[in-house]
Parts: C-alpha cells; structure tokens; sequence
C-alpha cells in the first residue's frame, strides 16, 4: 500500500504543486516572522552593546529627576584604577527650523558630545564640536530639517535667547531613546551647560586603567559615589538600556504572527478543497484499492500519507523561503522606523515551529477529504465517475450549524454595540464577528447559489454560449465553490474591515476635531515650555489683523480646590457659545460672570458638584465659593475649571495667554490667513503654530501608512486565495476534459473555452469579494462603534470598489493556465478516455 501511495503520488505530483505552494507561502510567512524579529532583536542587542562597550562603569541617580553633581565626578575621577570619567549633560535646547519656527513638539534635546575613549556616539559626518560656536546634529533632525554639515543653525537656550551654531558633524544616537523621540543638538560641556540651564549631570562614564577589572572597579566608583546613586558595568549598562528601549520585539511578533496564522487558514482552505476534488476524481481508483482487497483504513491512510508528504515537503520549503522573507521585510522595517539592522539572524525557531506547524495544517485539512475516501464502494469501479452533489442531508446539518452560529455572533454583537464602548465591548465583538464569519463559513454552499446567479447575470446575458456555461459550472458543485470563494473572503474580509476601521477612525477624528477644535489655528510654546506665553505684541497685531474673525486668549494657572492643587483657566469671554462651542450637559455658558465657574464633567464628578452648587476654589488671594453655572462634556478648548476673565485677573494679575485660537473669516483663503500668522510671528521662533488641516494631514499620513502595512501583510493571503482558485480550476479542466472536448466538437471554439473558465473565475471572484465586501464592512463599523464613543461612519467608496476590481482581474488571470491547458486537450483523445 505505501508503494502504491508514493507511485500515486509522483503521477499527482503536477495536480499538487499548487497546493505545496500554497503551503510554502503560508509557513514562509510563519518562518518569516521569526526571522524578522530574531534579527531585529540580534541588531538591538548589537546597538545596546555597541553604545555600552566603551564604559567600564556608569553612574547614574537613582530618580529621573535627580542629577548627578560635580562632587561626585570629582570624587569618581580620583578613584585608582579610573583612566578617565566624564559628564553627560542633557536638557531642553529647542532648534530653530528652516520655516523659522521651533522644530518638534516638544524641545529638542541639548547634550554634551564626549570625545576620546568614552565616545558613545560615534560622529558619522564631519566631527565633533570643537568650540563655542560649533554643533552637531543626530542624523534623525538632520534628515528631517534639511539641515547639513556647514550649515548654520538656530537653537534656543534655557531662558529663550537664540544662540548661532555651525554644523560640524552628524551623531548617530543608535537606539537612545529620548533622543530618538526629541532629537538632539551635540555641544561641548560648557556650551551643554550654558544652552540647557543644566548644573549635573544624567550619567557620569568611567573608563578603567588596563587590566582593572569592571567589576572591581564599580565596586570603588560606587564607594566613592555614594549610596544615592546606581553604579553599572558595560554589561549592566546595556540590560539597561534594552529594558528601557520603547520597541516591543514580542509584540510585534504576535502582530505579524496574527497574519501568518490568517494566511496558512487561506492555504488550509485550499489544501482542504485541492484534496476534496483529487478524492472525487479518483473514485474509480479508489474503489479498484477496494477490489483488490484494500481496507478502508489503508485507503484513509494513503491519503493521510500523501498530504503529509506534501506538507513536509512545501513545509521544510518554506521554512528557507521565510528566511529571505524575514530578512527582506527586517530591511524595509528597519528603514521605515528607524530600528537597529544588522545580518540576518536566524534561529532554530522558524524550522522548529514553521515545519511542524505547516505539516499539521496540511494532514488535518486532508482528514475530512480522507474520510469521504473510505467511503467509496468497492462497485464504484464499475461504473463511469460522476461528480458528487450536495445531499440534502448535509445541507440540513450546515444549515443548524450556521444558525448556531450566526444566533450566536448576533447575540453578543448586540450585547457590545448597546454596552458604553471601551476596549470590552471591541474585544466581545471580535468574538462575535468570529463567530458570524463561521456562520458564513457554514452556509457559504447556500450564499454561492444564491450569489452565483446575481453575479453571472451580466456574464451569462452579454457572453452568450460560454458566459452561460460559465454560470452553469459555477453552480455545479456549491461545497467546492463555497470553499474556493471562502479562501478569497478571508482576504477581502479583512482588508475592507481595516480600510473601514481606519475610514470611520479618520471621519470621527474629523468630527471630534470640529466639535472640540472649532478654530483654524492655534499657537502655544512647545509641549512642556508652559512658562512661555504666547507674546501680547504677537495677539494684539493678529486682533488687528481683517483677515480674522476671533482671536482667543486662553490663559493658565494653578489654584487649589478641597487641598488639591488644579489647573484653572480662563478665554476671551465674548467668543464662548459663538467661536467656541463645547457640548454643554447641564446649565447655560452665558451665565459665566464674576462669582461663578463652569467645570467639564470629570472636574464636576470629582468634586460631587452640579449646576447651582458651590465649588471652594482657593488662590493667592484667598478663596472663593464660586457658583456651578454649566458643565461641559469631553475634551475642548476649555480647562477643566473655567473661570470668569475678571475673577481670573483678579486672582492671578494680567498675563500673556499660554494659547490664542484664531478663527478666519468667511472667504479668506488658508493661504492668505497662514501668511498673516506667520508675518506675525516671524521675530518669535518660540511660538508654534499648529491647525485643524495639519492635524487632518497628520492623522492621514498615519493612518495611510497603518494600511499600507496591513494591506501588504495581507496580500499573501489573498494570493493563496487566488492560488486556490487556479489549483480548482486546474483540477477541474482535467476532472472535465471530456466534457470540454464535447463541447469543441459541437462547436466550441478553443477561444470560447478559454472565455469559459475565466467567466467561470471571474464569478467565484466575485462572489467571493462580494461576501467579504459585505462581511468587511459590517464587522469595520461593529468594532469601531464597539471601542469608540460617537464613532462616525467612514466608507472609502473608491478603495472597496477597487478591491472588486482587483479581485476580478485576479480571478481572470488565476484562470489564464487552465484556460491555455483545456485548448491545448485533443479532442479524439479526450473522448476516447473513459
């Protein structure tokens, strides 16, 4: 019998290879996972060690907070044993860009450039700063100003003075960070000093005498040190660093390794309906095993045998393909974020996970086709092979079981949507949407009958002959056609769903951004720089300015309300309810005046206040009972507790406002009002300016390129899917080669049978992308409105219409080679078989 198998094995061998590279792709996706972490996690381990190799020993404060004082260097440095020690100096030193404006959200970051043997940056162009006019960029803020060597910069100091620097080099940072997320200017000690305000120091290096050893040595600079501060080795230096190192590795293995498992599903279906239909043709042969005495468990082993075979085979494949895959997607990952790279690293991992995982895909996908081939009577040599039909019986069984499911996903899809949405209810309806998707899964033979009609209507009518033959096969085997559809639905499925979440995601940015944003810019210091006002000339020149409508002071302070220290504020009076328009839950904003006070409803749940209470706010000058007129809901403009504008500058003095909102007027161009705020803020780099377009553009640019990687993640699937419906087609121009040669005998052009069956895969395309479509776009909204509040409706028309699109142009080519081979098939020679 194991002779037999194999010899049956190597004359299927053509009609399997599709299905091995189905299985290759999806355990090459596997394996590549592992690769690209493996070597993402080898390149950080390279770069934590890289940076901490050249220090024996690190003295760092035991709180963030704390700083390490000349005292301390002082005492290290006279340590025996210590070659050398240096300070590293890190503060808020913001850079000026070319636009004239402050770079970055928050300050970029001011540091000490250490030369000679404690170099931890290596200078990657041009050299280190050699005087007090001198600097260096990271390669991240030069790459992103357009800054080069021997330009000439602009960088703010501690109290706000611009300082001139020429650029003498470029500093790699590796894997620091804060400097990563900040990004740098390198000076030397003194001007570190001078530029951040800074009088210690975040991290004292030590390096040792030759022949000290590290351990010894930390053990005398910790004496010397002290018990306040943390003395490390290089090796402790580096755990260190990796630990503080805000990339999650494992995390995005099991980001990836969703995907794997989404696209070796898809290759399961196809392993699944690639078995079904060789069972189905080899029914004759089957029944002779029988006849010539073997059991039905042989024959269940035989084929349990050969898609083992194959596994193992397309399985070890690809494992070595996802080597290249992993490696390919470490570099493009690398590239795009900016994380460490180095060679390729592979481990043991990808071959012991990947092949077994692949192997068992494939022999449980062959279980349900193996038994269906112990089935065959041994008579059934006798007569001439027919395809098999769905049994009422059967249909009967899937019918209960769809409606089992489908009741269950629509019970807690319910029970999410009519919960306050948060991460519970989106993780229910995840659930819900599995369950549903396995309802389809179940009735998909009764939707490709139902569907097979509508989408090969058009083909059908315009087509003639070969579009209604094409319609005709398509609903010939509804379980066949269900699986190979079903294998195209997962892609289109999911990738309509993210395209769906990230659409409704932008429309209800969108929205939440006119409701809380209502205004056209905003200007304000950099993000922790609150002791920076916007200045009175800049608002007092904007007042003046036609081309604005509403310009909104918003001012801060800090008062204490039942011992707790708040943030209070106050606006431009005359602009609330008109410019600006918070959702008011309870009472009237036009009733803030003198004595009262309007809290948003956190601050008044806190306080256990509601409209028409009291709320005991205490200043510098003493403490008041101010009277709740309204509450507003959500984030906005507002703070927390807004306070008349009078009652403010009573308690707190006249100030500069930390934010104006500017609001244009109706016709006035963005480019014209753009162009008066910048005249206007051209002698102040400090002042940022931030609009609604801008935040629109960024939340796009991000939410594009969060697509983009899903989509590219998985098109893999959707080629399987597509590899599935070329294998079903294969299979079936030679489970019909007579069929096909009657049909050229009664006229059928060799063109018009190629017509045929890519009509016949244009509609399991179709069909396939329709049900995922719907199902997409159904579970996108479901899990938005389950994780967001008010979540609004995208539906990006355009992008679901071009995955139709794709998808029918797929089917059409996935049917080129089955089309060429039934042309090729003699027509004597085909109706002569038996």
């Amino acid at each position: 019998m194991l002779k037999t198998t194999l010899t049956g094995l190597r004359a299927h061998l053509l009609r399997l290879m599709l299905t091995a590279l189905a299985i290759t792709l999806g355990v090459g996706f596997v394996a590549g996972t592992f690769v690209l972490t493996d070597t993402m996690k080898a390149g950080f381990d390279r770069q934590f060690t890289a940076s901490a190799e050249k220090v024996s020993v690190a003295v760092l404060p035991d709180d963030d907070d704390k700083k390490v004082p000349d005292s301390v260097l002082r005492a290290v440095r006279a340590v025996p044993g210590v070659r050398d020690a240096q300070g590293l100096v890190r503060g808020d030193a913001a850079l000026i860009g070319k636009n004239g404006r402050v770079y970055g959200e928050v300050p970029t970051l001011g540091m000490s450039i250490t030369t000679g043997s404690l170099a931890r940056y290596p200078i990657t162009k041009g050299r280190a700063p050699n005087g007090p006019a001198e600097a260096v960029l990271d390669t991240g803020v030069a790459g992103h100003t357009g800054y080069h060597v021997g330009d000439t910069i602009r960088v703010l100091d501690k109290k706000g003075a611009t300082h001139s620097f020429t650029v003498t080099g470029l500093v790699d940072v590796g894997v620091d960070q804060e400097v990563g997320f900040r990004g740098a200017v390198g000076f030397t000690e003194p001007v570190a000093r001078q530029m951040t305000g800074e009088r210690g120091y975040v991290e004292v290096d030590v390096k040792g005498a030759a022949g000290v050893p590290d351990d010894r040595l930390r053990t005398a600079v910790a004496a010397a040190a002290g018990s306040s501060y943390t003395t490390l080795t290089s090796h402790g230096l580096a755990k260190r660093m990796a630990a503080e190192s805000s990339l999650d590795v494992d995390s995005i293995t099991t980001f990836f390794f969703a995907f794997a498992l989404v696209a070796l599903f898809v290759a399961a279906l196809v392993i699944y309906n690639t078995f079904n239909i060789l069972i189905a043709q080899r029914t004759r042969e089957m029944a002779l095993l029988r006849c010539v005495g073997a059991t039905r468990g042989q024959v269940f082993r035989s084929v349990l045998l050969e898609s083992a075979v194959v596994g193992l085979l397309a399985s070890v494949l690809g494992a070595v393909v996802g080597i290249g895959l992993g490696y390919g997607a470490a570099v493009v990952f690398n590239s795009g974020t900016g994380t460490p790279g180095g060679p390729l690293a592979v481990s043991a991992t990808p071959f012991l996970v990947g092949i077994p995982l692949g192997l068992a895909v494939t022999v449980l996908s062959a279980l349900m086709p193996a038994r269906t081939a112990t089935r065959v009577p041994p008579v059934a040599a006798l007569r001439a092979q027919a395809e098999g039909r769905v049994r009422g019986r059967a249909g009967i069984v899937r019918i209960i079981i769809g409606a089992l499911f489908g009741a269950a996903g629509t019970g807690m899809a319910v029970l999410a949507l009519t919960a306050k949405p948060g991460q519970g209810p989106f993780l229910l309806m995840v659930v819900a949407g599995a369950l549903i998707f396995l309802a389809v899964v179940a009735l998909s033979p009764l939707i490709v009958q139902a569907l097979s009609g509508l989408v090969g209507g058009l083909p059908a009518r315009f087509f003639g002959v070969p579009g209604r033959l094409a319609l005709a096969n398509s609903r010939r085997n509804p379980k066949r056609a269900a699986v190979t559809t079903i294998a195209l639905t997962v892609g289109v499925t999911l990738m309509t769903m993210f395209s769906v979440a990230l659409a409704s995601t932008r429309s209800t940015a969108d929205a939440h951004l006119r409701e809380q944003y209502p205004v056209d810019y905003r200007l304000s210091a950099q993000s922790g720089q609150d002791d920076r006002p916007v200045p009175g000339a800049v608002v007092t020149r904007l007042r003046a300015a036609p081309e604005f409508s509403a310009v909104i002071e918003a001012r801060r302070a800090t008062a204490h309300v039942n011992g707790k220290e708040v943030g209070v504020g106050s606006v431009t009076q005359r602009y609330l309810g008109q410019g600006l328009k918070p959702k008011v839950s309870a009472g009237s904003l036009a009733d803030l005046r003198p004595g009262t006070v309007v809290l948003n409803d956190e601050r008044a749940k806190a306080f256990g206040a509601r409209v028409g209470g009291t709320v005991p706010v205490r200043t510098g000058r003493g403490t008041a009972n101010l009277r709740v007129v309204a509450i507003v809901t959500g984030e906005s403009l507002l703070s927390g507790i807004l306070l008349d504008e009078t009652d403010f500058t009573r308690s707190f003095g006249p100030k500069d406002p930390e934010q104006v909102y500017l609001i244009a007027k109706k016709g006035v161009s963005t480019k014209v009002s753009r162009a008066v705020v910048d005249d206007a803020l051209k002698d102040y780099p400090a002042v940022r300016m931030s609009s609604a377009a801008d935040l629109k553009d960024q939340l796009s640019k991000s939410l594009d390129q969060l697509f983009l990687l899903v989509a590219a993640l998985l098109a893999l699937a959707i080629i399987i899917s597509l590899i599935g419906i070329a294998n079903t087609l294969t299979l079936s121009v030679v489970e019909r080669n007579r069929e096909s040669a009657l049909l050229r005998a009664l006229g059928l052009t060799r063109r018009g049978l190629r017509r045929m069956l890519s009509l016949e895969a244009l509609i399991i395309s179709l069909i396939g992308a329709l049900v995922g479509v719907v199902l997409g776009i159904a579970f996108g909204w479901a899990a938005i409105s389950a994780a967001i509040d008010d979540a609004v409706l995208g539906l990006p028309i355009g992008r679901i219409v071009l995955f139709l699109l794709l998808a029918a142009v797929a089917g059409v080519v996935a049917a080129i080679m089955p089309g060429r081979r039934a042309a090729r098939t003699s027509i004597v020679e085909s109706l002569a078989a038996e």
